[in-house]
């Protein structure tokens, strides 16, 4: 979904808080709706921002903390549906 090697998300797993995936019996990682927001976040700011894992930190706290206008939360909505629907037209494309 996002691209990333499993040694990628088990570092973020114990480097940010927010990411809680729970295991089933195998020991396979189980992602929420929430987590998987919470990465999407993640990449967001590492990987294509540019931020150091403890800059991404403070930015997940400081939105945490802060609550976002609605106005910013939709344009954030928009932003990402565009960007979902380039990567569909890509692909599409692509075959």
């Amino acid at each position: 979904m996002f691209d990333l090697n499993a040694s990628t998300l088990r570092f973020w797993e114990k480097e940010f808080d927010v990411l809680k995936p729970t295991k089933n019996k195998k020991g396979n990682r189980l992602f929420t709706q929430k987590d998987i927001d919470h990465i999407s976040r993640i990449v967001e700011l590492v990987k294509q921002q540019g931020y150091t894992i403890q800059g991404a930190k403070e930015q997940l706290k400081g939105k945490s903390v802060a609550k976002l206008s609605s106005q910013s939360t939709k344009a954030e909505v928009i932003k990402k549906l565009q960007e979902i629907r380039a990567r569909l037209i890509e692909l599409g494309n692509s075959e």
